[in-house]
Parts: C-alpha cells; sequence; structure tokens
C-alpha cells in the first residue's frame, strides 16, 4: 500500500508540472516553465486532518483482504498470448510478470469483466456445443458406427454397450447356458475377477462328474466364503449354475436353528455329465461379446479432394474441451520444431501424438482414380487393410501393393499398426496392381473393366 500511496503522490507531482513544452522551443520558455512548476510546488496544501483519517481507514480496509496472487495487465497479456481455455471460451489464464503489479483499481476491474463474462457464458449455455459443431455435409464421415454381433443393428458409441446387454438377456428363452456364458464374460471388466470365478465353477462340475453319487458335492451353500468372494460377485454365475441344472432350496443347516440358501443338483445320469462337461467347455472357452466396428465402406468418384478430410469428433480420443486445448497448442509447434531434439525425443512425441485418436479415416486411390474410404482402428495391424481393401475388388485374388503418404510401401506380411504407420487420424494411400501379374494379364489380353465390387460402385459418390 505504500507503493500505492507513492503511486498516488507522483501523478499529483506530474499534473502540477503545468503545460507541456517541444523540444524546439526555447530555453528561455524552459526555465520559465521550471519556475512556475516550481511554483505550483510551493503553493500545495497538506492534507487536513479529516482527510488524513478517511486515507488510514481506507488502508485498513483495503488489507483486510488479501490481494490476488496473480497480477497482470492487458500489455501482459498480448506479450504473452493465450495460454489455455477457460469453461469453453478463450479466456486465458493471466500470468505475473516479474517486477510488476496491478493497481487496486485496475484489478478490480478486471474482475469485474471476468465476473460479467461468467454470467453471459453461464445465460448461454448452448453456445459452446455451436462454436465445436460442424455441419454434418461437410464432414467425411458422419461419426464412428458399430454393429452388434448378435442382432446386426447399427449403433453409436453410447448405445453399443446397452445394446448388447439388451441382447443377451433376450437371449435366455433361447439358450440359457449360451446367454449366462456371455453374461460371465461381457458383463464383468475385471478379466481376473472372471477368471477365477470360471475356475470354481469349473471344479464344482468336475467333482459332480467325478463323483455322481456324492450328495455333496451337488450342493453349493451360498454363504460359503469362497462363493461369496469368488463367484456371487461376478455377474452371470448364478444364471449359469441354474441353466446346468442348480435349484434353490432352503436346508437345514447342523448347529444351526435358521434354515440357509443352497444350490442343489438332482443325481444325472451318465448323459447328463456328458453334456455338463461340454457346458462347462463352453463356460471356459467363452469370449466377450463386443460390437464390431462399422468400417463404413464408400466409393467415390476421381476428385481432387482425396486428401481433405473433416472429421467428427468421435474419432479422437480427447473431449471436446481438450480438442479446442490442442487446437490452440498448435501455434506452439513452430517453436517446437525450432528447438534441438534428439530422435528418442521427437519419437516419444510422435508416440504422444498417436495416442490421441482412437480412429483413423483412410482413402485408397485406385488405378482408374477413384477412391475407396474406410474407418480403422488406429492400432488395427496392416493385414486388417490389405483385408478390407481385397475384400472391396472384383480381382480380390491379384496381388498388389499399398503406398502411404511420402511413398512409404506398406507390407502386409508386417505387424505393424496403422498409427505406427503414421497414417492416423486420416490418410490417402495409393493402390498399385503387382507389376509382374499385371504384365502376364496384358500379355493374355485380358484386363477388368470394374475394379470395385458393384454393390459399392452402386452407391458411388462425389467428394465436395
Amino acid at each position: 500500500m505504500k507503493k500505492f500511496f507513492e503511486d498516488i503522490k507522483k501523478d499529483i507531482k506530474f499534473k502540477s508540472a503545468g503545460p507541456g513544452k517541444k523540444l524546439t522551443e526555447a530555453s528561455s520558455s524552459k526555465a520559465e516553465v521550471v519556475q512556475s512548476s516550481c511554483g505550483s510546488k510551493h503553493n500545495r496544501n497538506a492534507p487536513s486532518e479529516g482527510s488524513q483519517r478517511a486515507g488510514a481507514a481506507a488502508l485498513a480496509r483495503i488489507e483486510q483482504h488479501p490481494r490476488p496472487k496473480v497480477h497482470t495487465s492487458q500489455d501482459a497479456i498480448r506479450n504473452q498470448g493465450e495460454v489455455q481455455f477457460s469453461r469453453g471460451k478463450g479466456e486465458a489464464n493471466r500470468r505475473p510478470i516479474d517486477g510488476y503489479s496491478e493497481t487496486p483499481t485496475r484489478q478490480v476491474k478486471r474482475e469485474l469483466e471476468t465476473a460479467a463474462l461468467a454470467d453471459k457464458e453461464r445465460s448461454n449455455p448452448e453456445e459452446e456445443s455451436k462454436v465445436v459443431e460442424k455441419d454434418l455435409s461437410c464432414l467425411s464421415v458422419s461419426g464412428v458406427y458399430f454393429t452388434c454381433p448378435l442382432t446386426g443393428a447399427t449403433l453409436t458409441k453410447s448405445e453399443r454397450e446397452v445394446h448388447i446387454k439388451e441382447a443377451i438377456l433376450m437371449r435366455f428363452e433361447e439358450d440359457a447356458v449360451e446367454a449366462s456364458v456371455m453374461m460371465v464374460h461381457t458383463f464383468n471388466k475385471d478379466k481376473e475377477k472372471v477368471k477365477a470365478a470360471v475356475d470354481i465353477m469349473s471344479k464344482y462340475i468336475e467333482n459332480i462328474c467325478k463323483n455322481p453319487t456324492e450328495e455333496k458335492y451337488r450342493k453349493i451353500k451360498l454363504s460359503n466364503k469362497v462363493y461369496q468372494e469368488k463367484v456371487r460377485c461376478v455377474d452371470g454365475c448364478r444364471e449359469f449354475l441354474e441353466a446346468l441344472g442348480f435349484t434353490s432350496i432352503l436346508l437345514p443347516v447342523e448347529g444351526q436353528e435358521e434354515e440357509e440358501e443352497f444350490l442343489v443338483l438332482l443325481e444325472h445320469g451318465p448323459d447328463a455329465l456328458e453334456l455338463m462337461k461340454e457346458r462347462r467347455d463352453r463356460l471356459q472357452r467363452g469370449e466377450p461379446v463386443r460390437a464390431q466396428l462399422d468400417r463404413q465402406p464408400q466409393a467415390f468418384r476421381s476428385s481432387p479432394h482425396g486428401q481433405r478430410f473433416e472429421l467428427p469428433p468421435d474419432f479422437y480420443n480427447l473431449t471436446a474441451e481438450e480438442l479446442k486445448r490442442e487446437q490452440h497448442q498448435r501455434s506452439e509447434s513452430v517453436e517446437k520444431n525450432a528447438m534441438m531434439r534428439t530422435k528418442a525425443m521427437r519419437e516419444k512425441e510422435e508416440q504422444r501424438e498417436r495416442r490421441k485418436y482412437n480412429y483413423t479415416l483412410l482413402r485408397i486411390r485406385l488405378p482408374d482414380g477413384s477412391l475407396l474410404q474406410g474407418t480403422f482402428y488406429a492400432w488395427d495391424r496392416l493385414t486388417t487393410l490389405f483385408c478390407f481393401v481385397r475384400d472391396s475388388l472384383v480381382d480380390g485374388w491379384r496381388p498388389f501393393e499399398l503406398l502411404a503418404p511420402g511413398g512409404q510401401k506398406l507390407t502386409e506380411s508386417e505387424e505393424v499398426a496403422l498409427a505406427e504407420c503414421n497414417l492416423v487420424p486420416a490418410a490417402l494411400l495409393t493402390f498399385s496392381w503387382d507389376a509382374a501379374v499385371q504384365a502376364d494379364i496384358t500379355a493374355a489380353g485380358g484386363s477388368s473393366s470394374a475394379i470395385l465390387k458393384p454393390e459399392l460402385l452402386e452407391t458411388l459418390r462425389t467428394l465436395s
């Protein structure tokens, strides 16, 4: 606060210095101005006693409130630039500049402006989504979609999990054993717990098959510690046991007054025991039911816009807030590229960049100029890409080559992910027939006018 009052005194001294003067004016007038300013200085009156008391009270009030730790100014903001988006807007976080502090008046003004901006954002909650949203007609693909392997339905990312669970539950009417096996492996995310539960239920079945007449092996006490800790906590286990023929029954327990619940299996014949072994094997071989990525194969006419991609947010492993921050940070890439970095540093940064993407959109330019487009996981292997292209060709048996941007030849036999080949989040590849086989076909006088299958040509579109 001492500095604050010193600033005020300096302002008063400056204003009382008199009118300004050009450097080209005569020196005699300079002395006159100095004399005038000195005279005005001697004519100043000291603050009255009331003014001094008011100033002391104001100083006490200000000292009661802690000053903000972050200080800045508009000049500092312009020098530093925006460093982070706040509340989905371009409001920059302001950083302190060494040796500079704001005056209380300026701090209050800035805080009021920030509060007004926050109120405006609260009153317009849909404004953020309007900024991020893109016109679907401008997108290269409308989104990422999946296919349910049980129903064949096309689903979005948010729909797939619920839909698959409902589809599994509906299968109990047709095959309770199959549905319960799906339930065990799909409804539970912890693979270790699933494995432990499967091992224990397999042990139940093995004991029954080895000792078919022993009643104790055909009863499972539900309050048993092993059942409670290993089986009960895994969804679908009880449904599987009931599908095998276990029935819930209350039975007396020695040394207890109240009966307890048991799962009891009636005595089975040899054929029934063999069936139980087959169902145990199905449980052990079970796999989670997962929605399959819909590659959305699409053919396009020859176009100079083949390298132009507009992707929806589904392709990124980032939230909308992170996406906006990522766009802002691109402005810093020039400085990073100018820095001296080792090969290991560059490779590490490239790997970090690739992990931002879940999916990739690939286009393949064919010899006739047309384009084939498909959606892939960023970590799909090159084999998946070659199979997709081969399944889209009329002559899928013919060997072909794919070249990545920059002329890099892709090899189907390599166990390399698309992300590791820098084919994310989108890329345009070049297709060519194997030269030797093509020469043999040409020499024999054979050729195929169409490259893509008819079902793709029926939906041929033009890139805009």
